[in-house]
């Protein structure tokens, strides 16, 4: 891979993570928020790069030695709230057209930035332990996205990007908002998965959280029943992989996806670990959702998860085994605290927060674009971004293998000019917002 293993330096590396901080909601979009959002993303890309090259991966230990997951993890909610609770406003003011709306979009996309980077370094079990007390609220935080995800699947699945003609570029940005939403909750999924592998050294009130007050696996049944990464088109099976929907060949349909991988082995690490079963009371309704999964372990499942057929055999004694009532423990549990205090200390503050952020820092001066616009450039290098793909870029049209960008926003790619003529008209409003950034230079 050559210059890009070097695209942090270790010391720099190190600067960058003792730098992080958390910022009040009302600094978000700032000049040093803005900072610390284009570190992330160094960071973010640097250790999607160490993981795929398969050499040490210093992003990871330096985040816990310096003990800035809980910070992370704080960042993701508080950018959560902002996205819940000053977005709207901002985007309900009639007299608020910006020129360029890339300072607000990089704020909308901050979540799924953090949300990508704990993907990749939560695979690693000690990351998991050094969150502390913050791993109930990032349960919290799972369990919000996956939800949101099961109730909309419900709906038709997840929106499209197709943008109306009249739409403006404050109304183009909720809809990439909307669609940013389901791409950061099958991040949460694996992250929750990661953190159903350190099962056997959670805390008491971290698996109570999961298993008695969300019941996590009844959430994960549902997920398997709608499978919302999944999606009928013309009658071939698509898949959401990549951050695409890609046609799956015949040949392949059988193959277990990514996603789905996730969610049998969060059930398998939730309903099998000795730690979790002495927690989860197996109710009527438990039961009978646990029950579903039996027709979903078939033989060419189990040929890729071979130690499923334990979670079959568990599945065949609960089938003849009698619920039982709840427990009545007394339990002395910690409580998710994050979104709680930053709502306690922001509440009627929405308005004041996004007026605020109006005047000082969603309406940039032409030299404070063209700055940042630089500064974005270096950040987001081509290079480094094509590298860290997880996969070959496909047509945006028809899924095939692409070698053609399109050339002007330089987002999506196309196996021919015929396809980029006819999903033009898709594309076009998104290319057009997309390239504002450029514009600005």
């Amino acid at each position: 891979m050559g210059d890009l293993e070097l695209l942090l330096l270790p010391g720099e590396a190190e600067v960058l993570v003792r730098g992080l901080r958390s910022f009040p909601l009302r600094e978000m979009g700032s000049e040093g928020w803005n900072q610390q959002h284009e570190n992330l993303e160094k960071l973010n890309m640097q250790a999607i790069l160490d993981a795929t090259i398969s050499q040490g991966e210093p992003i990871q230990e330096l985040l816990v030695t310096h003990g800035k997951v809980p910070t992370l993890v704080e960042e993701l909610i508080a950018v959560e709230m902002w996205k819940q609770k000053v977005f709207p406003v901002l985007c309900r003011v009639e007299d608020f057209k910006p020129q360029n709306t890339f300072p607000i979009y990089m704020v909308v996309h901050h979540e799924a930035s953090i949300i990508n980077l704990l993907e990749t370094v939560f695979f690693h079990k000690e990351v998991c332990e050094s969150a502390e007390d913050t791993v109930l609220d990032l349960v919290d935080y799972c369990h919000r996205k996956l939800t949101l995800l099961v109730a909309r699947s419900g709906c038709g699945g997840p929106p499209e990007g197709e943008g109306s003609q009249d739409s403006n570029p404050m109304q183009e940005l909720q809809k990439q908002a909307e669609l940013m939403e389901f791409e950061i909750a099958l991040k949460a999924l694996s992250v929750l998965r990661y953190i159903t592998d350190c099962v056997d050294s959670l805390s008491l009130s971290t698996l109570s959280r999961m298993l008695s007050t969300h019941n996590l696996p009844c959430l994960l049944v549902e997920l398997l029943e709608h499978s919302p990464w999944n999606r009928r088109e013309g009658g071939k099976l698509q898949q959401f992989e990549g951050s695409r929907w890609h046609t799956v060949a015949p040949s392949e349909q059988q193959k277990l996806s990514k996603l789905d991988g996730q969610v049998w082995i969060a059930l398998y690490n939730l309903l099998l670990s000795p730690e979790a079963q002495a927690r989860y009371c197996l109710t009527s309704f438990a039961k009978g959702q646990l029950l579903k999964l039996r027709a979903f372990l078939t033989d060419t499942l189990l040929d890729q998860l071979p130690n499923l057929a334990h979670l079959q055999s568990f599945l065949a004694h609960l089938a003849l085994t009698e619920t039982q009532p709840p427990k009545k423990d007394l339990v002395l549990e910690q409580i998710p605290e994050i979104w709680e205090r930053l709502e306690r200390e922001n509440r009627g503050k929405w308005q004041a927060i996004a007026k605020h952020q109006l005047q000082h820092v969603f309406s940039p001066s032409e030299q404070d674009l063209r700055l940042q616009a630089q500064r974005w450039a270096e950040t987001y290098r081509l290079d480094v971004l094509e590298a860290v793909a997880p996969e070959r870029p496909r047509c945006a049209y028809c899924s095939a293998d692409a070698s053609k960008r399109c050339s002007r926003c330089q987002k999506e790619w196309y196996c021919c000019r015929e396809c980029q003529v006819k999903h033009w008209e898709k594309h076009g409003k998104t290319c057009v917002l997309a390239a504002q950034g450029d514009r600005a230079k």
